[in-house]
């Protein structure tokens, strides 16, 4: 049906993970203007690595993309609007994250402190503000 199971489908979760973080640039902006053949590549690791049923690209490029996501938020939350007015922080990249590339690294501090992102930012804040209750539905 599409979903991974099994005892191997945490392993091949984060294994998605560690090539969506390591294989694609994090100051690329949509998940379209990633250039093909690198999804290409992350799929063909993907197979190569697991067994991966008819249909399966389509699921394993959306979990890609989703945990690219999350990983740039975590970067933004944890390592980047913490530290806003501590120029001296930003300029060094998470230890943790050596294999993230300084012009890289550069680049997307810069995009997240920019206007045009704070404004969106800002936004999305006021409109989680007004949730009552958090959602827990498909």
């Amino acid at each position: 049906m599409g979903k991974p199971y099994g005892p191997a489908h945490t392993e091949m979760q984060s294994y998605i993970g560690v090539l969506a973080c390591s294989r694609v640039q994090i100051v690329d902006k949509k998940w379209t203007e990633i250039p093909k053949d690198i999804k290409e590549q992350i799929w063909e690791a993907v197979d190569m690595a697991y067994v991966v049923g008819q249909g399966g690209k389509k699921m394993v490029l959306s979990s890609t993309r989703k945990k690219l996501m999350d990983f740039k938020s975590t970067l933004t939350r944890h390592h980047i609007l913490p530290f806003i007015n501590e120029n001296k922080k930003l300029r060094k990249r998470p230890k943790l994250y050596k294999f993230i590339e300084k012009a890289d690294w550069d680049a997307f501090v810069a995009s997240r402190l920019s206007e045009q992102f704070e404004s969106v930012h800002g936004e999305h804040a006021q409109r989680r503000e007004k949730c009552e209750y958090n959602h827990r539905l498909s």
